[in-house]
């Protein structure tokens, strides 16, 4: 599966998801697009170093603190997006998890047509 389509259904799944909870607030489908865009670049930037920086922390906390460095990720992107609003962090949270959820979702044709 190429970039484009993962971004395409990266922005499907942002999109369900303004819709579905409360706090977070995407004003259109473009920016739902860019959202995808920008969250796609973060998390190949900046999480790594996050993750290393916070070593310590995940092991203690058996990785879960790894939900929290997604929250940051969302936070930072709508730091840096005007039409994309997430209202604190434990609402990111939620949204990176729904977001990566319902990707997962779409995205079930994927390892099907690698094994063909």
């Amino acid at each position: 599966m190429n970039i484009f389509t993962r971004i395409i259904i990266s922005t499907i799944s942002i999109m369900v998801v303004s819709y579905i909870l409360p706090g977070v607030e995407v004003a259109s489908l473009y920016a739902g697009f860019i959202v995808a865009i920008i969250l796609a670049l973060l998390n190949t930037i900046v999480k790594p170093i996050l993750i290393i920086l916070t070593l310590p922390i995940t092991i203690v906390t058996l990785g879960l603190f790894l939900l929290v460095i997604n929250g940051f990720i969302v936070l930072i992107a709508n730091h840096f997006i005007d039409g994309f609003s997430v209202s604190g962090l434990f609402t990111a949270i939620v949204f990176s998890i729904l977001v990566s959820l319902i990707n997962g979702l779409l995205g079930i044709n994927r390892y099907k047509e690698k094994r063909d």
